[in-house]
């Protein structure tokens, strides 16, 4: 038995021994297959070569050779492996050109290597790539690594009735008819040397939309976007202007100097007056022709005056709507790839997702510096890629909506029990950002990818300051520039801006699974006037302490500070103390949530309660709300018959009324999670949805007729006043207040909450309000609440976009029905298996439904079905969707042998050869679950695929 649970580790990825310098490409594109003619040209290193190994997945072998030398060769197919010998040994500091000729042919469940997307009416297969990372050599023989960075010129010959064929790079021969039917163009990508993974290619039917982007300097380049015939012209505008202003963004406010604040004025200035230039481009009119002039010029003296973030290398920026992909969008080098269903504000769209489509548009475009530019080593460098991406993201992202907002909801991301990233980091799931394996690339994109890793890069920010820290930044891209680098280089040179050491922090930061929870105590010396913070980190059997940015503040009973601390934490126990400071009234701890992890202070309900009103953090006003919440569901969870308090109702309206508070914060502060901190009901997962509505229904029936006023309050705070990005944001926190009004209303399950409900889901004039009641209304005893579900799903299946959401309000719903309901979504004929929306939208809904999917024996029925067929559909899917499994040792026992039983039956069907994530998920699962284990085996017998 191999006892691997991983099928790539870091010794699997060594030095090439050769240079890839350029690949000639030509691709023949059919319906079915795709001829493709390479010309790879390398050249060896220090050594000789006998033999060439290409990477080589799936493709039909032609023809191979090379011009400088006679060779045989062996196609490997079980290793993925052409293998070239040469006659002569070809020797070192020598180029050779290797030529093939392949062919591939595209699936539409496989969504690596070219695939069929969804395709217009009428139109030829719509065929688009993704290499994400060994998805290259499914398309071609090639050297599929991310060192392999090289030029690229290629050729495309496909259907004349495609609208678009298109790959990385700008246009050397412009498109022609070559023979009847056929179109050809070439392309070319020079300027920037690309890995492997970032190639794209694609080719269909889409609605192309353009718009010039010029820089305050001048320099212009064009921006598209492709997206489905038909789309709205006016959406399609607004995407572009969200994407302009992303662009402009990142080169006026990134950058080695961002923080000057002597210059963040012009910085402002810069981008108000792009704005006005660009209203004067689309006025159009003559007269305003030398306003427009002197404006520009203004731009331009004012830009000389400041160090700009990343500029654009290429003639065209293009943003491609894929409707199938394992991702939400995917950077390709001048293509990035965007779910279609979150590339432009379509009527359809949610608030998240409009949020979404925000900060992708950012995080794709800034990946043409961090990952294109400077891309790292191997695949274990995936993090490091990600997370200093989503860490400028994140920036922007306060930029629009506000830092408070921002903050909070990442709080909520690592808070979340269901998905989110303290849950997943807990559990048997639970991987470090720098994992020992993988299985398959596609294991390394999850929260601790693209959550925990960027929280890490922010702690170093937070340690070394935010000025050192992009200087560091624009160092590190300055040095490695058109290469490679690793998790070592990018510590060094932070190291060496910041003259601060990081290596041990990063050691164990990068390397150790879950994260610090931190245990603070105080003592105050009122003679001395001496305040002390006890500090105790809980470490792991065999771990070492974490080393933690601690921010901390002491707080008068007005909200004051009389004392704020920023120290670094690296050992077990340790002590802080402040002179001179008078007795606080509450402490403000880990304050911005300046560390990833949980910190645990015995705060008396006093305390909390002044903190909730009084803080000037928001992530401390939100934990002291959070620890009450905890507080008040385990005293109902430990007597059911017990009523939930006054103190806590009249707490949570006033909090419902804090205009000031919600404008900053959004609804999203108000947020309950179906969770409590304590082990012994962490995982009663029915129980903790009973008492969250128990909550809330209370504070319906006390202030009921003022929760209507509020509500009405925030309907009309939720129109729009104009356009701009930052009225969106403005809108959206108002929509989430008048939504949590109407949930607290819904919990009363009455005839006047009904009518309040339809009446928001049949006069909606967004996605959001529109789905928002109709979940409240699937959840109730509405006696046609099925009419309406009937209703609204032939209207919802006649639109992609509406369709998952639709999915995803059904997965997740909490009704008696709510099992038969997906049984019945996945049975209709709207639904389709191979397609991710749906896959995510209603399985993957319903696997995080774990009252429902792990706690009804109808739902773990369905949910084992559901896994049965997806492990054969899409690996990366199901693995997502196993990790509800992670805590089954922390369940009641009666669901250890069944739960387990799902898991051992899955692995005894499943070949661990096809199928690596998913059995060796299954596994890692299994092995984090020996109590629940044990249980089966004594009933069940062992599982032999356990077993050394």
């Amino acid at each position: 038995m191999n006892n691997r649970l991983y099928k790539y580790y870091p010794e699997d990825f060594g030095e090439l021994n050769v240079d890839v310098l350029h690949m000639n490409l030509a691709f023949d594109v059919y319906d079915d297959r795709t001829s493709v003619k390479s010309l790879l040209r390398i050249r060896t290193r220090d050594g000789p070569l006998e033999k060439l190994e290409l990477n080589c997945r799936d493709l039909e072998v032609r023809a191979v050779s090379c011009i400088q030398s006679e060779v045989s060769y062996r196609y490997r197919k079980d290793d993925a492996i052409l293998e070239i010998n040469f006659m002569d040994v070809v020797p070192p500091q020598t180029e050779i050109a290797i030529v093939t000729e392949t062919v591939c042919r595209p699936t539409k469940n496989i969504l690596e290597g070219l695939y069929y997307d969804e395709t217009p009416a009428g139109a030829p297969p719509q065929q688009i790539t993704q290499c994400q990372q060994w998805g290259f050599q499914r398309i071609v023989p090639c050297i599929d690594d991310m060192c392999a960075k090289c030029t690229y010129r290629t050729t495309i010959i496909a259907d004349s009735r495609y609208t678009n064929l298109i790959t990385n790079g700008d246009v050397a021969v412009e498109r022609q008819t070559v023979k009847p039917g056929r179109d050809k163009i070439v392309y070319d990508n020079s300027v920037t040397p690309m890995a492997t993974y970032l190639f794209f290619l694609g080719v269909g039917t889409y609605a192309t939309f353009k718009r010039e982007f010029e820089y305050p300097d001048g320099d212009t380049f064009m921006l598209e976007l492709l997206v489905p015939p038909g789309s709205s012209e006016e959406a399609a505008e607004k995407a572009l202007d969200i994407l302009h202003d992303a662009v402009m963004w990142v080169y006026l406010f990134t950058g080695p100097e961002q923080y000057d604040e002597a210059r963040l004025p012009v910085r402002k200035e810069l981008w108000e007056l792009v704005r006005k230039r660009e209203d004067m481009k689309l006025e159009g009119k003559e007269d305003r022709l030398e306003g427009l002039r002197e404006l520009r010029e203004k731009l331009a003296g004012l830009v000389a005056g400041i160090t700009p973030g990343y500029k654009y290398t290429g003639t065209v920026y293009r943003e491609i709507g894929m409707q199938n992909s394992d991702f939400g969008g995917m950077e390709n080098v001048g293509n990035t790839t965007i779910t279609t269903n979150r590339i432009m504000p379509f009527p359809q769209i949610t608030d998240p997702a409009f949020e979404y489509m925000i900060r992708v548009k950012v995080h794709e475009y800034y990946h043409n510096q961090n990952g294109s530019e400077v891309t790292g080593k191997s695949p274990f460098e995936i993090w490091l890629n990600e997370a200093v991406t989503v860490h400028v993201e994140e920036q922007y992202h306060a930029f629009l909506f506000g830092e408070d907002y921002q903050r909070l909801g990442r709080a909520l991301d690592l808070l979340a029990p269901a998905s989110g990233t303290f849950a997943l980091d807990s559990g048997a799931a639970s991987m470090p950002i720098i994992p020992d394996g993988f299985n398959d690339p596609n294991d390394l994109i999850t929260a601790v990818t693209y959550v925990k890793a960027p929280e890490y890069v922010r702690m170093v920010e937070t340690l070394i300051g935010r000025e050192t820290f992009v200087r560091g930044l624009d160092r590190y891209f300055k040095k490695f520039s058109h290469s490679n680098a690793t998790t070592d280089d990018w510590i060094e040179v932070m190291e060496e801006e910041s003259g601060q050491p990081l290596k041990e922090m990063s050691e164990v930061w990068l390397k150790q699974i879950r994260f610090p929870v931190v245990e603070v105590s105080a003592e105050y010396d009122r003679d001395e006037r001496k305040f002390t913070f006890l500090i105790k980190q809980k470490v792991p059997a065999g771990g070492k302490p974490w080393e933690v940015p601690f921010k901390a503040a002491l707080v008068d009973e007005n909200g004051n500070d009389l004392a704020e601390v920023l120290e670094r934490i690296s050992e077990e126990t340790s002590t802080i103390t402040i002179e001179n400071v008078d007795l606080p009234a509450f402490l403000s701890l880990n304050r911005g949530y300046s560390f990833y992890g949980k910190l645990v202070y015995m705060a008396s309900q006093e305390e909390l309660l002044l903190q909730v009103r009084k803080d000037s953090d928001i992530t401390g006003r939100f934990t002291a709300f959070y620890t009450l919440v905890d507080r008040e569901k385990f005293r109902l969870l430990k007597n059911p018959d017990a009523k939930p308090s006054e103190e806590f109702v009249d707490l949570y309206y006033k909090l419902l009324n804090d205009r000031q508070l919600l404008e900053r914060a959004g609804g999203q502060f108000l947020t309950i999670f179906e969770s409590v901190e304590d082990e012994e009901f962490a995982h009663n997962y029915q129980a903790l949805y009973d008492v969250k509505q128990r909550i809330l229904k209370a504070v319906a029936w006390k202030y009921r007729s003022s929760i209507i006023s509020a509500y009405r309050f925030f309907e009309n705070s939720s129109v729009s006043r104009d356009s701009s990005l930052e009225e969106a944001a403005r809108v959206i926190k108002a929509r989430q207040a008048k939504n949590i009004c109407l949930n607290i209303l819904a919990t009363l399950d009455t005839p006047d909450s009904h009518t309040l409900i339809k009446q928001q889901f049949e006069a909606a004039t967004c996605a959001t309000d529109r789905l928002n009641a109709f979940a409240s209304y699937l959840n109730s005893s509405a006696p046609d609440k099925i009419e309406v579900l009937r209703s609204f799903e032939a209207e919802s299946r006649q639109n992609l976009i509406a369709w998952e959401a639709f999915l995803g309000v059904i997965g997740s719903n909490s009704s008696i029905d709510a099992v038969e309901l997906v049984r019945e979504m996945e049975r209709s004929d709207a639904f389709r298996i191979e397609q991710t929306n749906d896959q995510r939208a209603l399985y993957g809904s319903f696997a995080r439904n774990r009252k429902k999917s792990l706690q009804t024996e109808e739902g773990r029925a369905l949910f084992a079905e559901i896994l049965g067929k997806l492990a054969r559909v899409n690996e990366y899917s199901t693995v997502n969707m196993l990790n509800t499994f992670a805590n089954i040792d922390l369940m009641e026992s009666k669901y250890h042998i069944p739960l387990v039983k799902i898991l051992a039956d899955l692995l005894g069907e499943l070949d661990s050869q096809k199928f690596p994530s998913v059995y060796n998920r299954i596994r890692k699962l299994l092995l984090g679950a020996p109590k629940a284990v044990k249980a089966y085996g004594i009933e069940h017998g062992e599982i032999p695929a356990l077993q050394s």
